[in-house]
């Protein structure tokens, strides 16, 4: 397993690593839509990984991922789809200046959760419509907010839990630098943040996961369909897919915590659970 980050990972300088988990393709190139329109081939990694550093890309930029020369696609691991699930996925460059550095999080034993849908919450119906409601929260008594699942789906508003693009922050509620800033206000105001994650199973549109690797199996049934293969062939890729899902959000967002949807319907027979592994 390569330690390089999935996805395109911006570097500075105008550089990016692209990396994604394709062992279904023989070939895979990530398109560049800028005024080139530039084919760049990744190289083939270990365990069905390809990866490459390109130059002279700037945040923003769009790009997907032509497999075997063919079909293209967006990004599994895409940080940003500001046009739709069904879009090209866009470069993000990480940089934020937080304000949290002194914060240290809220023991799990005084956590008083407010569980809210951005979407419906505020007016605009965004992370930064949530902002001025946190002093109302806190002086409520709530230690911390609980934002159901703010991952891209389908559409504008919906519950969530349909989502396709795990690693993206709904382009509708503010993207990315909408969900860090509702972030380093919660801790500023002194509440953490916790965040639904669906790893059970992803929305049917939208949903081109199936197109580069085998995330799913037909051994298990869920209400949803297929399971997510957690301790099948290839299942070491998929559990690091979700495992280094968790962790971006932690990393790269300052998330306190998770609360996890349908942990039943995840369906483990291996020696160490999947959810034993997440944690």
């Amino acid at each position: 397993m390569p330690e390089l980050e999935l996805g395109a990972v911006w570097l500075g300088e105008e550089r990016v690593n692209f990396t994604v988990w394709a062992p279904k393709a023989r070939t895979v190139e990530v398109h560049l839509l800028d005024e080139q329109s530039r084919y760049i081939a990744l190289e083939p990694r270990e365990h069905g990984y390809f990866s490459a550093v390109v130059d002279g890309i700037s945040p923003g930029d769009r790009y997907t991922y032509r497999l075997d020369g063919s079909d293209e696609w967006p990004d599994p691991a895409s940080r940003y789809q500001p046009d739709g699930v069904h879009s090209p996925s866009a470069i993000v460059d990480p940089a934020f200046v937080w304000t949290d550095a002194d914060w240290r999080g809220i023991a799990q034993d005084e956590l008083i959760i407010y569980e809210l849908h951005v979407g419906t919450f505020s007016s605009e119906g965004t992370f930064d419509g949530v902002i001025p409601f946190l002093p109302y929260l806190s002086d409520l008594g709530v230690t911390a907010i609980e934002l159901l699942p703010v991952v891209q789906f389908p559409g504008e508003r919906n519950w969530g839990y349909d989502g396709v693009d795990l690693f993206a922050p709904h382009s509708a509620y503010g993207g990315p630098e909408g969900l860090r800033r509702l972030v380093d206000a919660c801790h500023a105001h002194g509440l953490a943040v916790l965040l639904d994650v669906v790893y059970n199973h992803l929305g049917p549109e939208g949903n081109y996961l199936t197109k580069f690797g085998h995330y799913f199996t037909d051994r298990y049934h869920t209400p949803w369909g297929d399971a997510v293969n957690v301790d099948g062939p290839w299942s070491d890729e998929v559990r690091r897919f979700f495992v280094e899902n968790a962790l971006y959000w932690t990393r790269e967002y300052h998330i306190d915590g998770f609360r996890l949807d349908a942990t039943d319907r995840i369906i483990d027979e291996s020696a160490t659970h999947f959810l034993r592994q997440l944690s």
